[in-house]
């Protein structure tokens, strides 16, 4: 700035000049051949110097030095003392800031995941709602369904114990007759007898509704089996329904089909029994409304063709589940029993790696000829669980007791109703219960 005001540039080098021939004079006697004009001339650059350099451009001038030796300084030396102050501040800031943004995000974290935890909390809490709501409907269901066989077993106990102050043979007799005619049979019933009555002497029961809690412990305890339930989490899966015709089978397939195709599995139907007429439709209608695949072949064709179409169709889909209609009456018993031996044979021989389920579907209206159908068939095919249906048409529901005392299979499926619903997996207790009330 100064050097372009006032042209100190220019001075600058008429001085260098002076000095270089001030050093001129010094070290060689030519310096003594300045001329007179050249020291003139030197005494106005000097007075000119002097009258241009005030005070105020004196400041200036020590300023501009300072300056550059700031800028000297700050280039060569270690930055100052409150620059780095400066610099630690902004550090402390940026250093808090993001304090403040992790907490910021942690704590954002933390509410989503707590939302998370009561959102789920609540699923859980829909989910174990809902499982306890299906119990109590089916439980309900199952109640409704043995309305009738309530009303001809418990309820009339109920009525004989009510009309005795103490405990005899005579009431053990009376309860015996009721039983009987209940369907529970007369084996089972003498049994159920004896085992009350030596439960009587060892606990010294006098009061006649004691005896109440006594019969539904005995009759639990002839249900309870530990493979009671139809197990198909092996995949595959193939359960042949085996009984004669009217029984219900083909309505316990359909039903059967709907409740694994809704679990996620992949089932096949086949129309095994061709004898029957329109048992193919039948099962086709109950095929489309499961929305699931049927095997089939003309009306009068070779059960066991069809099996083995079904079987190999199985093997190449990658089935979960095969569920198979077989021949419900021939000719004859014998002619019926060595068909059914025919496709037991067929299903061994081509799908060994398969889990076996045979399924006996008795009709529980029909008593005794329900235990009757089970002992035959039974003596033929090796009978996995049996399958009561139309227990809500019954007041003889005793029949779901004898089938398990005299055949010695386990009840797997009752149904108590029209609905899929109504087609339950077999609780002894839950049974009990419902018959006996809680």
């Amino acid at each position: 700035m100064f050097k372009k005001l006032f042209k100190f540039g220019k001075k600058k080098d008429d001085n260098e000049e002076i000095e270089k021939l001030n050093e001129t004079e010094d070290t060689n006697d030519a310096a003594k051949e300045i001329t007179e004009e050249d020291t003139v001339k030197e005494q106005t650059i000097e007075t000119n110097i002097q009258e241009l350099i005030t005070e105020e451009n004196k400041e200036e001038i020590e300023e501009i030095q300072q300056d550059e030796e700031k800028i000297k300084f700050e280039t060569e030396e270690e930055p100052k003392q409150d620059e780095i102050e400066q610099i630690e501040v902004i550090e402390e800031m940026i250093e808090e800031e993001k304090k403040e943004v992790e907490e910021d995000v942690s704590s954002e974290i933390k509410e989503k995941n707590n939302i998370e935890e009561e959102d789920n909390t609540e699923e859980e809490d829909n989910t174990e709602e809902n499982i306890e709501e299906k119990k109590v409907s089916l439980f309900d269901r199952l109640k409704q369904g043995l309305s009738k066989a309530k009303q001809g077993i418990t309820d009339r106990i109920d009525e004989v114990l009510k009309s005795y102050t103490k405990v005899d043979e005579e009431l053990l007799e009376e309860l015996e007759e009721i039983l009987i005619t209940a369907d529970v049979g007369v084996n089972t019933t003498m049994d159920i007898i004896e085992q009350l009555r030596v439960k009587i002497k060892q606990k010294g029961i006098t009061d006649p509704m004691d005896v109440r809690v006594e019969l539904k412990a005995i009759v639990e305890e002839i249900l309870t089996n530990d493979n009671s339930k139809l197990d198909v989490s092996h995949s595959p899966t193939i359960i042949l329904m085996v009984g004669v015709n009217g029984v219900g089978k083909t309505t316990t397939i359909g039903k059967l089909a709907n409740r694994y195709k809704k679990d996620g599995k992949k089932v096949l139907l086949a129309a095994g029994d061709t004898f029957r007429a329109a048992a193919i439709e039948q099962l086709e209608v109950w095929s489309s409304r499961s929305n699931v695949d049927i095997i089939k072949h003309q009306e009068g064709a070779d059960p066991g063709a069809v099996i083995f179409d079904a079987v190999k169709a199985a093997k190449a889909r990658n089935v979960d589940v095969l569920i198979c209609d077989t021949a419900g009456r021939l000719h004859n018993k014998a002619n019926l029993m060595n068909e059914l031996g025919k496709v037991f044979k067929i299903v061994d021989r081509e799908f060994p790696e398969a889990k076996k389920e045979v399924l006996l579907v008795v009709d529980a209206t029909t008593g005794q000829n329900a235990v009757s159908q089970a002992k035959t068939f039974k003596d033929v095919a090796k009978i996995t669980g049996i399958v009561l249906t139309k227990l809500d048409g019954t007041a003889k529901g005793g029949v779901v007791i004898a089938v398990k005392s005299e055949v010695d299979v386990p009840v797997k499926l009752i149904g108590v109703g029209e609905t899929v619903e109504d087609l339950q997996d077999f609780d002894a207790k839950a049974f009990s219960d419902a018959l006996f009330g809680k």
